[in-house]
């Protein structure tokens, strides 16, 4: 069951990588090749469907939640204490000089 969703998700990929090819194959044969126009609309076709597949994954995808992230104040189950947090200020981190000098 996982590997048919593997394949299920890189179909329109695929289908457009082939209508590529496909277009690609019909321009280096050139415009004077009896199939150019053949190679050209079945590549066009196959780009077309590789659309169509993805927007309609993209319709039936169910919709994701937006992400949470952390509080602040979360600890991790790897942390056994919480230090309290030291103020931050400029005249704190500054030493002091002492009277001696």
């Amino acid at each position: 069951m996982q590997l048919f969703n593997i394949i299920s998700e890189r179909l329109p990929m695929v289908w457009f990588l082939l209508g590529l090819l496909f277009n690609a194959l019909a321009l280096y044969m050139g415009i004077e090749s009896s199939l150019f126009f053949v190679y050209l609309i079945v590549g066009w076709a196959c780009c077309a469907l590789g659309l169509a597949i993805f927007f309609l994954q993209l319709q039936e995808r169910p919709k994701q939640a937006a992400k949470t992230r952390l509080s602040p104040n979360f600890i991790s189950a790897g942390d056994a204490t919480m230090m309290p947090a030291g103020s931050t200020s400029d005249q704190e981190r500054v030493p002091e000089k002492s009277e001696t000098e």
